[in-house]
Protein backbone atom coordinates (compact mmCIF):
# COMPACT_ATOMS: atom_id res chain seq x y z
CA UNK A 1 0.00 0.00 0.00
CA UNK A 2 1.33 3.42 -0.96
CA UNK A 3 0.85 6.50 1.18
CA UNK A 4 -1.13 9.42 -0.22
CA UNK A 5 1.51 12.12 -0.72
CA UNK A 6 -1.04 14.98 -0.86
CA UNK A 7 -2.60 13.93 2.46
CA UNK A 8 0.84 13.61 4.01
CA UNK A 9 1.89 17.05 2.76
CA UNK A 10 -1.32 18.55 4.14
CA UNK A 11 -0.73 17.02 7.58
CA UNK A 12 2.89 18.17 7.65
CA UNK A 13 1.85 21.68 6.62
CA UNK A 14 -0.82 21.95 9.31
CA UNK A 15 1.49 20.80 12.10
CA UNK A 16 4.23 23.12 10.92
CA UNK A 17 1.72 25.99 11.13
CA UNK A 18 0.45 25.20 14.62
CA UNK A 19 3.85 24.23 16.09
CA UNK A 20 4.41 27.64 17.81
CA UNK A 21 0.97 27.44 19.48
CA UNK A 22 0.68 23.69 20.02
CA UNK A 23 1.74 23.56 23.67
CA UNK A 24 -0.48 26.52 24.57
CA UNK A 25 -3.46 24.96 22.77
CA UNK A 26 -3.18 21.74 24.79
CA UNK A 27 -1.96 23.19 28.08
CA UNK A 28 -5.17 22.69 30.16
CA UNK A 29 -5.81 19.07 29.17
CA UNK A 30 -2.08 18.32 29.33
CA UNK A 31 -1.87 19.48 32.95
CA UNK A 32 -5.13 17.89 34.06
CA UNK A 33 -4.93 14.53 32.28
CA UNK A 34 -2.23 13.84 29.73
CA UNK A 35 0.81 14.20 32.00
CA UNK A 36 -0.34 11.45 34.35
CA UNK A 37 -1.21 9.14 31.48
CA UNK A 38 2.17 9.73 29.84
CA UNK A 39 4.06 8.99 33.04
CA UNK A 40 2.15 5.77 33.57
CA UNK A 41 2.68 4.63 29.99
CA UNK A 42 6.44 5.20 30.00
CA UNK A 43 6.88 3.24 33.21
CA UNK A 44 5.81 0.15 31.25
CA UNK A 45 8.37 0.58 28.46
CA UNK A 46 11.22 -1.91 28.91
CA UNK A 47 13.32 -1.52 25.77
CA UNK A 48 16.23 -1.41 25.58
CA UNK A 49 15.79 -0.22 21.97
CA UNK A 50 12.70 1.99 21.72
CA UNK A 51 10.99 3.91 18.92
CA UNK A 52 8.66 6.84 19.60
CA UNK A 53 6.44 7.72 16.66
CA UNK A 54 5.21 11.31 16.56
CA UNK A 55 7.53 13.08 18.98
CA UNK A 56 5.76 16.38 18.33
CA UNK A 57 7.06 19.18 20.54
CA UNK A 58 8.60 16.65 22.91
CA UNK A 59 5.91 16.26 25.56
CA UNK A 60 7.12 12.75 26.40
CA UNK A 61 10.77 13.74 26.82
CA UNK A 62 10.55 14.31 30.62
CA UNK A 63 9.33 10.71 31.00
CA UNK A 64 11.99 8.95 28.92
CA UNK A 65 13.71 6.27 31.03
CA UNK A 66 17.46 6.68 31.39
CA UNK A 67 18.20 2.99 30.76
CA UNK A 68 16.92 2.80 27.17
CA UNK A 69 18.15 3.83 23.73
CA UNK A 70 15.40 5.87 22.12
CA UNK A 71 14.83 7.01 18.56
CA UNK A 72 12.03 9.52 18.06
CA UNK A 73 10.54 10.54 14.72
CA UNK A 74 8.10 13.21 13.55
CA UNK A 75 6.73 14.32 10.19
CA UNK A 76 6.80 18.04 11.02
CA UNK A 77 10.21 19.75 11.06
CA UNK A 78 8.78 22.70 13.02
CA UNK A 79 7.44 20.44 15.75
CA UNK A 80 10.67 18.48 15.81
CA UNK A 81 12.70 21.67 16.18
CA UNK A 82 10.88 22.40 19.44
CA UNK A 83 11.39 18.85 20.65
CA UNK A 84 15.13 19.13 20.04
CA UNK A 85 15.27 22.34 22.07
CA UNK A 86 13.52 20.62 24.97
CA UNK A 87 15.74 17.57 24.65
CA UNK A 88 18.83 19.77 25.01
CA UNK A 89 17.46 21.13 28.30
CA UNK A 90 16.92 17.64 29.67
CA UNK A 91 20.42 16.51 28.58
CA UNK A 92 19.41 12.97 27.64
CA UNK A 93 22.29 11.51 25.65
CA UNK A 94 20.47 8.26 24.91
CA UNK A 95 17.99 9.90 22.50
CA UNK A 96 18.10 10.55 18.75
CA UNK A 97 15.38 12.60 17.04
CA UNK A 98 14.77 12.39 13.29
CA UNK A 99 12.39 13.88 10.74
CA UNK A 100 10.59 10.91 9.22
CA UNK A 101 7.20 9.78 7.95
CA UNK A 102 5.62 7.05 10.08
CA UNK A 103 4.07 5.59 6.92
CA UNK A 104 7.50 4.99 5.36
CA UNK A 105 10.19 4.54 7.99
CA UNK A 106 13.86 4.25 7.21
CA UNK A 107 14.59 1.45 9.69
CA UNK A 108 15.36 -2.24 9.10
CA UNK A 109 12.90 -5.00 9.90
CA UNK A 110 12.74 -6.35 13.46
CA UNK A 111 14.89 -3.53 14.82
CA UNK A 112 13.14 -2.17 17.95
CA UNK A 113 11.98 -3.78 21.19
CA UNK A 114 9.12 -1.35 21.93
CA UNK A 115 7.17 1.17 19.89
CA UNK A 116 5.28 3.97 21.62
CA UNK A 117 3.02 6.77 20.40
CA UNK A 118 0.79 9.20 22.27
CA UNK A 119 -2.10 10.87 20.45
CA UNK A 120 -0.44 10.28 17.07
CA UNK A 121 -2.46 7.82 15.00
CA UNK A 122 -5.32 10.30 14.88
CA UNK A 123 -3.02 12.34 12.63
CA UNK A 124 -1.06 9.82 10.54
CA UNK A 125 -2.77 10.15 7.13
CA UNK A 126 -3.08 6.38 6.64
CA UNK A 127 -3.21 5.04 10.19
CA UNK A 128 -3.22 1.36 9.20
CA UNK A 129 -0.20 1.86 6.96
CA UNK A 130 1.66 3.59 9.79
CA UNK A 131 0.78 0.81 12.21
CA UNK A 132 1.98 -1.79 9.69
CA UNK A 133 5.27 0.04 9.42
CA UNK A 134 5.53 0.01 13.20
CA UNK A 135 4.90 -3.74 13.11
CA UNK A 136 7.62 -4.19 10.49
CA UNK A 137 10.34 -2.41 12.44
CA UNK A 138 9.70 -4.13 15.78
CA UNK A 139 11.03 -7.55 16.68
CA UNK A 140 8.64 -10.51 17.06
CA UNK A 141 7.22 -10.37 20.57
CA UNK A 142 7.92 -6.63 20.80
CA UNK A 143 5.28 -4.38 22.30
CA UNK A 144 3.21 -1.45 21.05
CA UNK A 145 2.13 1.16 23.63
CA UNK A 146 -0.48 3.75 22.62
CA UNK A 147 -2.48 6.57 24.13
CA UNK A 148 -5.10 7.55 21.56
CA UNK A 149 -8.29 9.56 21.26
CA UNK A 150 -10.90 8.22 18.86
CA UNK A 151 -14.56 8.12 17.93
CA UNK A 152 -16.89 7.94 20.94
CA UNK A 153 -18.82 4.77 21.69
CA UNK A 154 -22.03 6.73 22.40
CA UNK A 155 -23.86 6.92 19.06
CA UNK A 156 -25.08 10.56 19.14
CA UNK A 157 -21.63 11.86 20.03
CA UNK A 158 -20.00 9.52 17.50
CA UNK A 159 -22.27 10.94 14.76
CA UNK A 160 -21.32 14.49 15.69
CA UNK A 161 -17.62 13.63 15.67
CA UNK A 162 -17.96 12.06 12.24
CA UNK A 163 -19.67 15.18 10.86
CA UNK A 164 -16.97 17.56 12.03
CA UNK A 165 -14.01 15.23 11.42
CA UNK A 166 -13.41 16.43 7.85
CA UNK A 167 -13.46 20.18 8.53
CA UNK A 168 -11.33 19.78 11.64
CA UNK A 169 -8.80 17.68 9.76
CA UNK A 170 -8.59 20.36 7.07
CA UNK A 171 -7.96 23.07 9.67
CA UNK A 172 -5.45 21.41 12.01
CA UNK A 173 -4.57 18.03 10.50
CA UNK A 174 -6.20 15.78 13.11
CA UNK A 175 -8.97 13.18 12.80
CA UNK A 176 -11.30 12.84 15.78
CA UNK A 177 -13.49 9.97 14.57
CA UNK A 178 -11.03 7.16 13.95
CA UNK A 179 -11.45 3.61 15.26
CA UNK A 180 -7.87 3.08 16.37
CA UNK A 181 -8.39 -0.21 18.19
CA UNK A 182 -9.77 -1.69 14.97
CA UNK A 183 -6.88 -0.18 13.00
CA UNK A 184 -4.31 -1.77 15.34
CA UNK A 185 -5.79 -5.20 14.63
CA UNK A 186 -6.08 -4.50 10.90
CA UNK A 187 -2.36 -3.76 10.83
CA UNK A 188 -1.56 -7.21 12.20
CA UNK A 189 -0.91 -6.49 15.88
CA UNK A 190 -2.19 -8.85 18.58
CA UNK A 191 -4.12 -6.85 21.17
CA UNK A 192 -3.13 -7.44 24.78
CA UNK A 193 -5.08 -4.78 26.65
CA UNK A 194 -7.44 -1.91 25.82
CA UNK A 195 -8.41 0.35 28.72
CA UNK A 196 -10.78 3.31 28.67
CA UNK A 197 -9.26 6.42 30.24
CA UNK A 198 -12.35 8.61 29.78
CA UNK A 199 -16.09 8.07 29.70
CA UNK A 200 -17.43 6.97 26.36
CA UNK A 201 -14.15 5.40 25.28
CA UNK A 202 -12.89 8.60 23.63
CA UNK A 203 -9.38 8.17 25.06
CA UNK A 204 -7.92 4.69 25.39
CA UNK A 205 -4.69 3.07 26.43
CA UNK A 206 -3.81 0.29 23.99
CA UNK A 207 -1.18 -2.41 24.38
CA UNK A 208 -0.38 -4.94 21.66
CA UNK A 209 2.43 -7.26 20.62
CA UNK A 210 3.92 -8.43 17.34
CA UNK A 211 3.08 -12.11 16.92
CA UNK A 212 6.09 -14.40 17.05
Amino acid sequence: MQKNSSDTAHTQNRYDLIAPLYNVMEWPVEKLLFQGWRSDLWQQVEGPNVLEIGVGTGKNIPYYPDDIELTGIDLSPKMLQRAKQLLAKHQKGNVTLKEMDAQQMDFPDNHFDDVIATFVFCSVPDAVLGLREALRVIRPGGRLHLLEHMRAEWSPLASLMERIDGPLHYLIGVHIARETVVNVEKAGWQLQQVRDLTKGGIVKKIEAIKPR
